[in-house]
């Protein structure tokens, strides 16, 4: 078995408690994994600040070739990573293997990119130049859902910046952070980048710590109120990833059929516990009864199972929480709508839900206003689609959205009314490394990828020079 390490000062050390990792799929222990103290963080946070002056005055170029190794030492232990992924998380085999190999993409990706100097104005009166320098320490809390593609929103931009960083993975999947940190390790000067695994209860003292001059985090906007709330004493730098209820308006000239296993996609990939997920669909009247049955149709026909068995197209809901919570939104539904397919959880060990459409539901109803992050998508009939628009507006969240139609030139009106962050035309989920993305509302604050997300990790210093 497999025996895991936090990362700190450039050290593999035990943690000072351990704690069980179960595997979703089976509610079998995975491994036992250490699990951080206080002091332990404190001692990760005093290594990074310690080491920050050095690695900011690093040389650009030997910062980038240290992310692109990491990129190669990814791409060398793919399979090894991606099975350890499945094994904590639940997805799929061939989607953790996607996972790992986009995480090298985007490692390779940030390791483009560049700081340069910029200059704003060079006149017979002034010269202007503009420059991005590191904050110092960063603080990464990273989730479960993706928790490798995640870190690699964070971690490249943030060492390649000239920042130090300090990790905090999620309680639930830590092990294929944990397993990564100890292929990279010792590319890196002691103190740069530190990993502590806990169990919920150091979040705060990280947020908090006067020696943090940054978080990025990404989960729940209800956790986000709280690292936002933490983080102001010391008036830290934030970004923030946060929850998404995304509608999709599919309007009355699209093809059923055509569009009926993208927007299955968009809404059950990963089992729904994505946050850029499709979770609310409105569908023009003239098309509704046959886009709700080629849903259905797709739904009986998926397969729910063990990451691990061939053949698995939906894994389970990561933990026991999250499938409670799920089922909880799936009895209310009951009451408030027509479950079309799936409404139920196979007799077997493990937290898995049956993908499930429900039809004839309205706006106010739990299903349709929280973020359910899970296997259940609400298809809401409408007439109007300006109608349609104000409701898909009406939550406090606006990460993503979709319009669908055979008029793109239409689509895209629609698409600039909509209050999301991205917005997608005929798809839905679609990122990339070079496209910055965060949300509009209660959705999040600041920007990821692209060079937006790369400027989050650093300090605008302008200098002006009379001459």
């Amino acid at each position: 078995m497999t025996e895991y390490k936090l990362l700190i000062n450039g050290k593999l050390v035990a943690g000072d408690n351990t704690m069980t990792i179960v595997n979703p799929a089976t509610e079998q222990p995975v491994a036992e994994c250490p699990r951080g103290s206080v002091a332990q963080l404190n001692e990760a946070i005093a290594a990074a600040k310690a080491a920050f002056p050095s690695w900011a005055a690093t040389e650009f170029e030997h910062r980038r070739s240290i992310i692109n190794k990491m990129g190669d030492i990814i791409e060398e232990n793919t399979d090894a990573l991606a099975r350890t992924l499945t094994q904590e998380q639940g997805k799929p085999l061939p989607d953790a293997l996607t996972e790992v190999k986009a995480m090298a993409a985007f490692f390779r990706y940030f390791a483009t990119l560049n700081l340069s100097m910029k200059v704003i104005e060079d006149s017979a009166e002034r010269k202007i130049e503009a420059f991005r320098k590191p904050l110092g320490v960063v603080g990464a809390i990273v989730p479960w859902n993706y928790p490798l593609l995640l870190l690699a929103f964070k971690m490249p931009p943030a060492l390649i910046a000239g920042n130090t960083l300090v990790v905090k993975p999620s309680p639930t999947t830590p092990l294929s952070t944990l397993q990564f940190t100890a292929l990279v390790a010792d590319l890196l000067p002691p103190g740069v980048l530190n990993v502590v695994a806990d169990l919920n209860d150091l979040g705060e003292a990280l947020t908090s710590h006067p020696d943090i001059a940054k978080i990025s985090f990404t989960g729940s906007s209800a956790t986000g109120r709280r690292v936002m709330a933490s983080a102001s004493n010391t008036l830290k730098r934030v970004t923030l990833e946060l929850g998404g209820n995304d509608a999709g308006i599919v309007l009355g000239d699209v093809n059923p059929k055509e569009v009926a296993p993208k927007i299955f996609h968009a809404a059950f990939q990963n089992s729904g516990q994505v946050c850029l997920a499709l979770k609310r669909l409105y569908v023009h009247e003239s098309v509704y009864d046959e886009l709700c049955d080629e849903l259905v149709a797709i739904a009986e026909q998926t397969i729910v199972g063990d990451g691990l068995e061939q053949g698995t197209v939906l894994g389970p809901l990561q933990n026991k929480m999250q499938y409670e919570r799920v089922r909880e939104l799936i009895e209310d539904a009951r009451k408030t709508g027509n479950i079309i397919a799936g409404g139920t959880t196979p007799d077997r060990p493990g937290y898995f839900v049956s993908p499930t459409i429900v039809r004839d539901i309205a706006d106010g109803t739990r299903l349709v206003d929280e973020e359910q992050f899970g296997p259940v998508l609400p298809v809401i009939k409408f007439t109007d689609e300006d109608d349609a628009l104000e409701r898909a507006n009406s939550s406090d969240m606006g990460l993503g959205g979709s319009i669908w139609s055979a008029d793109v030139d239409h689509a895209y009106s629609l698409a600039k009314r909509m209050e999301s962050g991205t917005v997608w035309i005929n798809k839905h989920i679609d990122i990339l490394p070079y496209v910055p993305f965060g949300g509009a509302k209660a959705s999040g604050i600041g920007q990821e990828l692209g060079e937006d997300g790369l400027a989050e990790f650093t300090q605008l210093q302008v200098i002006s020079t009379a001459v």
